[in-house]
């Protein structure tokens, strides 16, 4: 895959984890891709997020290192009228939530997680 420039009209995503490693690899992995990334550690600042853009997300990803139960939250707790597609990044072994739009394996790489983004970003 090419790397390319972000454009004004470029997907907007909220990556969300409890490890900042990971939030920064994401973000600079995404952000080389084209897209426009915001990062939030953890379920209060992902919902802070939320809250205070003006513009909606196109994306949500729920990393490996958020609880279950944090992310299905999160979920229920998005306003209705979001019209953002969730990707979780399950930690290996466990089974998908039902709750998210797409899934990928925390140990899949860096081509399948960005298959994933664009197959996410495809079905909303």
């Amino acid at each position: 895959m090419t790397p390319r420039a972000i454009s004004n009209n470029a997907k907007r995503i909220l990556s969300v984890s409890y490890d900042e490693a990971l939030l920064y690899t994401r973000e600079a992995l995404l952000l080389k891709f084209g897209y426009r990334v915001e990062s939030a550690y953890g379920f209060a600042e992902a919902w802070a997020h939320l809250k205070k853009r003006p513009l909606p997300f196109d994306l949500i990803m729920l990393g490996h290192t958020l609880p279950i139960n944090d992310k299905q939250a999160l979920i229920a707790a998005m306003p209705k009228s979001s019209k953002a597609a969730i990707l979780s990044i399950r930690r290996h072994g466990y089974d998908p939530i039902p709750e998210a739009s797409y899934s990928v394996d925390e140990t899949d790489g860096i081509e399948s997680l960005l298959s994933a983004v664009r197959a996410t970003l495809r079905k909303r």
